[in-house]
């Protein structure tokens, strides 16, 4: 698993965000993942999110993923 394809299934998963994917060892990652449909949720509800792109991934080819979630809005300010 590459940071490329986690990108693109996150972003397939959730139309409309902005995603920017960071790792090195192919299996530990960092995603900044920027979508409106995180408005009014708390961060757990928003990693869930996240995780839910990428299915049964998570813990396998996926060993870590460390997210940072926000709306447009936070990501602005």
């Amino acid at each position: 698993m590459n940071a490329e394809r986690i990108r693109q299934l996150i972003e397939t998963g959730l139309p409309g965000a902005r995603v920017e994917v960071r790792g090195d060892d192919g299996v530990h990652f960092e995603a900044t993942v920027v979508c409106a449909a995180f408005a009014g949720k708390l961060p757990l509800a928003r990693h869930r999110m996240v995780y839910a792109t990428l299915g049964e991934r998570m813990g396998g080819e996926i060993h870590a993923l460390q997210l940072k979630t926000l709306t447009p809005d936070e990501a602005a300010a």
